[in-house]
């Protein structure tokens, strides 16, 4: 699957699950990821519980759906390969402006993933 050509025309809801070392999972609502001209996928996050699980646990999944009828979308198996601080970069590839919103002078993190494997939204076969 063309990841980038994807989110790029896509619109819709994201959910990342990560887990702390115990197992112990998370679940937050996440924009698109940003996709890297190396096949990686990027989120831009703040210091919360998912970023905190990641520095325990490199494993998360990714559930986009599609905005309209029926379920249409992707599940991405990720792992996580580099984490970056550089706010000018951040500021270079987020969509959005959260200054002025609570939370919005935290600092962000640029969390980059490895894409493991990607699945349909429903369906495709169980590989135990």
């Amino acid at each position: 699957m063309d990841l980038p050509a994807y989110f790029d025309s896509a619109r819709g809801k994201g959910v990342l699950a990560t887990a702390d070392g115990h197992g112990r999972v998370n679940q937050a609502v996440f924009a698109r990821p940003h996709t890297l001209s190396d096949g990686a996928i990027a989120f831009i996050m703040p210091d919360r519980r998912t970023h905190h699980n990641l520095s325990l646990n490199p494993h998360a999944a990714y559930l986009f759906i599609e905005d309209g009828p029926g379920y249409k979308g992707v599940r991405l198996y990720l792992t996580q390969v580099k984490e970056e601080e550089d706010a000018e970069r951040i500021a270079l590839i987020r969509r959005r402006d959260y200054a002025g919103q609570p939370g919005g002078e935290d600092p962000r993190y640029l969390v980059i993933f490895r894409v493991d494997e990607v699945l349909p939204l429903v369906g495709a076969a169980w590989d135990a």
